[in-house]
């Protein structure tokens, strides 16, 4: 039986619609003439239909294209990925970046409000014990500590507080300065040529650059 394809109703034509259902007539013998059909027209019709196949499947594949005929290649995919990627490390490498400033600057911030605690800590202890360290002081000055058993007491005390920072400061000679001086007497004096402190009333007391208590003095000015 020879394979012919069915011809569409309405006449032939070169191109059958390709929506159109298709028969294959495998019959040998032709059933309006009764003659016995040729095999090479079977084949003829198989490789007929064989190319119409593979037209409609070319046609299938050129409609699912890009418009304007053009494709995205592997390539382009991947470079794609790639520049991805590499705006999304970027941004993480900056919000690594912010995190790591933020904390840098924290930690500044603890060490320093750390300090200034310790130093007003230290403030504090030498503001409770100035009566006691003037008395001191003044003990000193008239020598009843020499040879007496406070004086390794308060050589002790004060040992201990410097070792904190705390200082004793003021002289008899040295330039008046009212940022540290605190003057309670003015007078004038001949040998000077800029005010100086020529007494120390009671001296005074800082922790590191912190003044807990300006030394008061009496300061003599240049003579008129």
């Amino acid at each position: 039986m020879t394979d012919q394809p069915n011809t569409p109703v309405g006449g032939s034509s070169d191109e059958p619609d390709p929506t159109r259902p298709r028969f294959t007539d495998k019959r040998r013998i032709d059933p309006q003439t009764g003659a016995v059909r040729d095999p090479d027209t079977q084949g003829q019709a198989r490789a007929d239909a064989a190319a119409e196949s593979a037209a409609a499947e070319a046609g299938a594949a050129d409609d699912g294209a890009a418009p304007g005929g053009s494709s995205t290649s592997p390539a382009d995919g991947a470079a794609e990925l790639l520049e991805q990627a590499q705006a999304l490390a970027a941004e993480r490498l900056a919000d690594l970046q912010r995190l790591q400033a933020e904390y840098v600057n924290y930690r500044r911030r603890v060490d320093r409000d750390r300090d200034v605690a310790r130093d007003q800590a230290i403030i504090d202890v030498v503001e409770a014990l100035m009566g006691t360290l003037d008395d001191i002081e003044l003990a000193r000055t008239h020598g009843e500590l020499e040879g007496g058993p406070f004086a390794a007491i308060a050589e002790k005390l004060e040992a201990t507080l410097a070792r904190f920072g705390w200082e004793r400061y003021g002289a008899a000679g040295e330039t008046f300065d009212p940022n540290v001086h605190e003057a309670l007497m003015h007078s004038h004096a001949e040998d000077v040529t800029e005010p100086t402190v020529v007494q120390v009333l009671q001296p005074g007391h800082r922790v590191g650059e912190r003044i807990v208590r300006a030394a008061r003095v009496a300061v003599a000015d240049p003579g008129a």
